[in-house]
């Protein structure tokens, strides 16, 4: 047997990421690249559409050495006119990850609070060079910030700060990372393009390290409404949800300082005396009703501990565990930890127990939940087999596990609040396909929202045929929250129902100039991984995919059917235009006649039905 005791730690999630960067899609200098292009300009997006700012992003990749062969060094920088972010803010928000502003219940493209710091991280791994931020969030003054991360701290390093006048508000970011645009280039434009297409609001300038400039006007300039932040819906909470909830609810313990006592003292009218226990709570019994909460609550402990006002100052109350009637205190005259059992028979018990207890669960549900009015909450809880008085916070653990289940299981729930979630909408949504693509043929379509585990989504989808659109087969466009997704396409959801469909059957053959643009919005997108690339099948995304596609592929049917009867018009034209006038010699020269007949006006009259055909 080996004599080697194990060692354990902990690391940062700086040290994590370090260690694990292929999870964020930082595998390679191709990839890297591109997703630190993606963090950032998506980061520039959501900061001015929290705002209502038509965004205006300008965004540089410029060789440190042009004549050094690829993989190398390049500086990537990304300039937006959004709010900005207070200087505070600014150390931690670009140098320590997990950090962010994107965790509440509303649509935002970034998710984990990861992306714009892993590319930092990843830039000082390859190059040992800072990151430069430059922030103007008051439109007087730009605050630059020249940093490190501590990785194993998950902290920043600032290295240099400096202000200067400024006379508007904006953000810019600038890295020195390793990449491989000869390889990465063609998804960076790519992404660039598209970015455009489903954001047609927004004005986007691209310089890549050629040189050449590539510039996306904006289409439309009307934003879509910022989404809220929301209540979470029942049926996405589990029990640690329900338990983080649980301490919400719960009115605070006081602490017994000097301060508080001299607050009891007065309410009980005692500043002078100093009595025993027994004393205190017979002028509490006495003026009980005006007493306030905090009061109360040192009068029950008090009575539990039968302490006097000496003694309770030397006491902290660490834990009141009403479920298994237990009281844990501190005790700094003998630097003891002591447990007590509380007597439910007491008249203070009641006072403890609904503190700690917090909110009943007809309350709770009312109030801590989305779209649940009195009526549902009384539903519900005959459902769970719960009574509607029972304190949320006495809840045993089976309980909780039970009401976890009922919450996720009960039918009559309304459908999430979709005030959460900003969808494009159809018309920002055609006019940008009609843009990118110029079709012959385009149709979209904006789905009502639906849930999945709780969180509302919204699907819209578009599509082209024909036009500019090069005949290449079926080539499928993916959106999540505004967000092109270039990478890991063969296990997403969209091509799984895009690949289902028999599009035979909508008169649709061969390799046609034909394309699918679908958009997913949500506050929380089932990303397979962290690089936000892939989206997983959910039953419920699906259902509500397949609903759009075939909406679409309907009205796609009806245009190639009305394509085939004007191709079959032309065809006949043609046939006219070719054999009347052989027709009109062949008559003629058989009649005896010298002048032909005006066939033309026949074949042109001819052509005129037709088309109205």
């Amino acid at each position: 047997m080996s004599s080697i005791k194990e060692t354990f730690s902990q690391i940062s999630p700086s040290e994590f990421f370090y260690r694990n960067r292929d999870l964020a899609g930082f595998s390679n200098p191709t990839r890297s690249l591109y997703t630190s292009v993606r963090e950032f300009v998506e980061n520039a997006l959501d900061a001015c559409d929290q705002k209502g700012i038509l965004p205006d992003i300008h965004l540089s990749i410029k060789a440190v050495d042009p004549e050094q062969p690829d993989p190398k060094p390049y500086i990537l920088s990304v300039k937006d006119n959004g709010p900005g972010i207070e200087p505070k803010h600014v150390p931690l928000a670009f140098g320590t990850v997990l950090y962010g502003s994107k965790f509440g219940l509303k649509q935002a493209r970034g998710m984990f609070g990861l992306g714009a710091t892993m590319a930092i991280l990843y830039g000082q791994i390859t190059t040992n060079k800072p990151v430069t931020v430059k922030s103007c969030a008051d439109g007087k003054t730009q605050d630059e910030f020249v940093m490190l991360l501590d990785i194993q701290k998950n902290k920043p390093i600032i290295q240099k700060h400096t202000t200067k006048e400024a006379s508007k508000t904006g953000l810019s970011v600038s890295i020195i990372l390793e990449g491989d645009y000869s390889k990465a280039g063609i998804k960076i434009r790519d992404y660039v393009a598209q970015t455009s297409l489903i954001t047609p609001y927004s004005s986007i300038t691209f310089e890549e390290p050629t040189g050449e400039k590539f510039h996306y006007p904006r289409i439309v300039k009307e934003m879509p409404t910022p989404p809220t932040i929301i209540k979470p819906h029942p049926h996405g909470i589990d029990v640690e949800t329900i338990r983080r909830m649980m301490v919400d609810t719960h009115y605070q313990i006081p602490v017994v300082d000097n301060k508080m006592i001299a607050k009891v003292r007065s309410e009980l009218g005692l500043q002078k005396k100093n009595p025993n226990s027994k004393a205190i709570l017979e002028k509490a019994q006495k003026k009980w009703s005006g007493l306030s909460r905090p009061v109360r609550i040192v009068i029950a402990m008090i009575s539990f501990l039968d302490i006097d006002f000496e003694k309770l100052s030397k006491i902290r109350i660490d834990d009141l565990d009403v479920p298994n009637k237990k009281l844990t205190y501190w005790d700094f005259g003998d630097s003891q930890s002591h447990i007590i059992d509380l007597d439910p028979e007491t008249p203070y018990y009641k006072q403890i127990a609904n503190t700690v207890a917090g909110d009943t669960l007809h309350t709770f549900l009312t109030k801590r939940f989305q779209r649940v009015g009195p009526t549902t909450a009384d539903k519900f809880a005959e459902f769970a087999k719960f009574k509607p008085e029972k304190r949320i916070g006495s809840m045993t653990n089976e309980d909780l596990v039970r009401l976890a289940d009922s919450l996720q299981k009960f039918e009559d729930f309304l459908s999430p609040d979709p005030s959460c979630l900003a969808p494009l909408g159809e018309e920002p949504l055609s006019k940008g396909i009609m843009k990118f693509f110029n079709p012959e043929f385009a149709s979209v379509i904006q789905r009502s929202a639906s849930a999945y585990s709780g969180f509302p989504f919204v699907v819209e989808m578009g599509i082209a045929y024909g036009g500019d659109i090069p005949p290449k087969g079926l080539q499928v466009y993916r959106f999540a929250n505004r967000i092109p997704l270039l990478y890991d396409e063969g296990s997403d959801v969209v091509l799984k129902v895009v690949n289902e469909v028999d599009w035979s059957r909508y008169k649709v053959k061969g390799d046609p100039p034909f394309v699918i643009v679908s958009h997913i919005c949500s506050t929380r997108i089932p990303y397979k991984t962290v690089g936000k690339e892939n989206v997983a099948d959910r039953p419920e995304l699906e259902r509500e995919l397949k609903n759009a596609l075939q909406f679409l592929a309907i009205k796609l049917a009806v245009h190639m059917s009305r394509k085939g009867m004007a191709d079959m018009a032309k065809k006949r034209a043609n046939l006219y235009s070719k054999y009347v006038p052989l027709i009109a010699q062949f008559v003629t020269e058989l009649s005896g006649n010298k002048k032909e007949p005006n066939y033309k006006q026949l074949v042109q009259k001819g052509s005129e039905i037709e088309e109205q055909v």
